[in-house]
This record gives C-alpha cells, structure tokens and sequence, in this order.
C-alpha cells in the first residue's frame, strides 16, 4: 500500500499519522560562525601538544549504542584523552578532554580541532576550552577531509571492533551449535 492512499484510507476512518517531519539538511562547506578553521588542513604538526584534534562515535555493544569520544595529538597521531558513554552529550566530550589535559601535563598554548557537532559547540565545552586556555578551531559543515586524521582513528577503532566483535560470536556459536558452554572471556 503506497503512502497516498494509506492517508487517503486514514483520512476517511478518521484516523491521524504520527509520522515525523522530513529532516531539513543544512548546505555544507560553510564556516562555523563564531570558530573559524584555524587548521586549514595543515596536518603536518612539528611538536607535540600543539594541535589537538576530536570526535565522537557510536559502538553498537550488543543492547544498546555507546559513545566513544577521543582526542588525538595531531604530532604523534595517537590518542591522548577519551571518554566512553551511554548519553552523547558534552560531558562526554569534556571527560575526554580532560583527560589528554591532565596526562599532557596542562599545556597552554595548545589548539583543539573538531567538527561542528554539538558536543563542540555547547557553552559548557567552550568554557572549557577557555579555561585551558586552549584555542578552538572548527571543520567547515558536512566536510569530513577537513579533520581528516581523527576519522581515520575512527575507522580503524571500528573495524578492529567489528573483528573483535565477529571473532567472538564465531566463538560463541562454535560451542553452542554442540551444545556446550561458551568460553569465557
């Protein structure tokens, strides 16, 4: 049955459809209005601790989604803060940055680069930043090359999870299938 005549066929018997509204995109490539890109796509870092860059991702554990956000040094390439969730909010992303913060040794002087997401926009996450007395640089909307490095983590974060996760289902239906108990792990 298409959409038209299950409207017209509710229509009549009285009935009204709780169906959501389409979701109105908003056109990429634009700037973030008060937190210009600082970065520019210059990824090639000479120190540490001089640009910070972050993002959030979700994990599916098996019952429910979990939120994953971490902070990578853009010299070194490998993460110096994350932080793990049931809710995406922007205290995820504050315990994230919090922790590269605290085991980097309190820099100063240090540029923290990310998408527009609202963990990054929030006031909260802002006041942060200030109080760290980090700068904050912003990727142009719906552009991901822009913070390219920190979706490259992610995707690698995320196929090591699905063969971590696949290996041990393998397992655990190997032994299931002969009616034995499954390994522990």
């Amino acid at each position: 049955m298409g959409r038209w005549l299950a409207g017209r066929l509710m229509k009549e018997l009285g009935l009204v459809s709780c169906q959501q509204p389409t979701h109105r995109y908003k056109r990429g490539g634009h700037e973030h209005v008060a937190i210009p890109n600082y970065l520019e796509r210059q990824f090639a870092v000479t120190e540490p601790n001089q640009v910070w860059c972050g993002d959030v991702t979700c994990i599916w554990t098996g019952k429910r989604w979990a939120y994953l956000a971490v902070v990578l040094d853009l010299f070194a390439r490998k993460p110096v803060g994350w932080a793990m969730s049931f809710s995406p909010d922007s205290r995820l992303t504050m315990k994230a940055l919090e922790m590269a913060w605290e085991t980097r040794g309190k820099p100063g002087g240090v540029m923290f680069h990310s998408d527009q997401g609202s963990h990054y926009t929030s006031r909260q996450f802002r006041q942060l930043l200030w109080r760290y007395q980090i700068r904050q640089s912003m990727s142009r909307r719906g552009n991901c090359w822009d913070n390219s490095p920190m979706e490259r983590l992610i995707m690698a974060l995320r196929s090591i999870w699905y063969w971590v996760v696949k290996s041990w289902l393998r397992r655990l239906r190997k032994f299931t299938v002969k009616n034995q108990v499954p390994p522990l792990m």
